[in-house]
């Protein structure tokens, strides 16, 4: 597939084209498989990728892994931190091209992973590939890691800080340009809510960082089951979705079946949060998973919140909603615009696009956070718009961007 003039790009496609066929979604673990045997292939592939490439690789018990290049100490090395799992393909028919396999079309990239986060993963490691060939030596050992659990709990980070060391400062290629400084604390919770009898089930929700696109419900006195549609979104942005877990409870409001001021806590809850909001931006609260469990409705709920507040004022203010289970809780990131890693890259992305772009905070959380001194950088400015929805893609002019992006980008923080 020769798509640019760049030889190490055509052959990033070709290895692209390979990664997106494996649909590495996080499931049961096994044995030698933590995440599941198809994220346990996706990690093997890339590391003998990146072992045919001529790097050197680690495998950490099938939980993560990283092609190395350079020397020097792994704590004053700079990480660069991707991510081999994606979340599900969610509603296969508002797919205009099959989720895994890499369809180029219209000047895009088509595939699940293309944005988030595979695209740029094979992007930094064959711009790695080119320095090393080049003759470019690093003035400090580089690692880039392969992660196999960002979309949900971050066992693979947790198991790598046990086993290896994790250098101070890097970056994720994961996100938005022109650099991240500051990212929402991440709370994922559950409430109960009172089931009436004549609800017998209701189920929907792929993943709890996800907007719901579809409901099933189920009810006494009908035949057939109620489907409630809707749009996904990343959870980060639930605006950009239209969640159909709001429809469903609105028709359960409006039949008598579900209180109102249950509704008005998960979805009408704006003047209870916008204290709350900062530089970084508003809470968002988005219920993104429902089912029926113990005779009670239970709905989990993506709560991202400003990254200079603290954790422990969040939750004191989300108990007014309701009293709620914690599932996962990532602490916010915040780096002063005057860090040296965010001037470094910001000064990378506007002298190559020519622009004057400030740094940015946003909602969702990357591995940047698993860092002392770590930012999101790139792969895009329409991320959060296109990662989690159907029909996921990067564009071929985004693609070669960031490969010139991330190359210039290692050889300034190794200077």
């Amino acid at each position: 597939m020769e798509l640019f003039n760049n030889n190490y790009l055509n052959n990033s496609i070709k290895t692209l084209e390979k990664w997106i066929q494996i649909k590495s979604v996080k499931a049961r673990k096994t044995s030698n498989a933590p995440f599941g045997k198809n994220l346990k292939e996706m990690l093997d592939l890339a590391l003998l990728d990146a072992k045919n490439l001529g790097f050197e690789v680690f495998n950490y018990d099938g939980f993560i892994g990283e092609a190395v290049f350079g020397n020097g100490s792994d704590e004053n090395g700079l990480a660069i931190l991707c991510h081999l799992d994606v979340v599900p393909e969610g509603d296969i028919g508002k797919w205009q091209v099959p989720p895994y396999k890499l369809t180029v079309k219209d000047g895009k990239l088509y595939g699940r992973g293309v944005l988030d986060d595979k695209g740029s993963a094979v992007i930094c490691l064959y711009a790695l590939k080119e320095l090393k060939d080049s003759g470019f030596i690093p003035n400090r050992k580089i690692k880039l890691i392969f992660g196999l659990d960002e979309e949900s709990g971050w066992g693979c980070i947790s198991h790598y800080k046990k086993v290896a060391v994790m250098p101070k400062e890097g970056f994720s290629p994961d996100g938005d340009f022109p650099v991240i400084y500051a990212e929402k604390g991440i709370l994922h919770i559950e409430y109960a809510f009172e089931k009436s009898d004549n609800v017998l089930d209701v189920s929907g929700g792929d993943r709890i960082n996800m907007v719901c696109d579809k409901v099933l419900l189920k009810l006494k006195n009908q035949a057939k089951n109620l489907v409630f549609e809707g749009r996904t979104a990343h959870g980060s942005t639930p605006e950009k979705g239209d969640n159909a877990i709001k429809k469903t409870l609105a028709f359960l409001v409006e039949k008598g079946e579900f209180k109102q001021e249950d509704y008005n806590l998960l979805f009408n809850n704006e003047s209870l949060f916008s204290l709350l909001a900062d530089e970084t931006g508003a809470l968002t609260f988005s219920p993104n998973m429902i089912s029926v469990k113990n005779g009670k409705i239970h709905v989990k709920v993506d709560c991202r919140y400003p990254a200079t507040r603290k954790g422990a004022k969040v939750k004191k203010v989300l108990k007014k909603v309701g009293c709620f289970k914690v599932i996962s809780h990532k602490a916010p990131l915040y780096n002063s615009k005057q860090s040296r890693i965010v001037k470094t890259l910001l000064s990378v992305y506007n002298e190559y696009s020519k622009t004057n772009e400030e740094p940015i905070a946003i909602g969702g959380g990357t591995y940047a956070r698993a860092l002392e001194s770590g930012v999101a950088f790139g792969p895009s400015n329409i991320c959060d718009s296109v990662c989690h929805n159907p029909n996921e893609y990067m564009t071929l002019s985004d693609y070669e961007k960031c490969y010139q992006i991330y190359k210039q980008a290692i050889i300034e923080l190794c200077k």
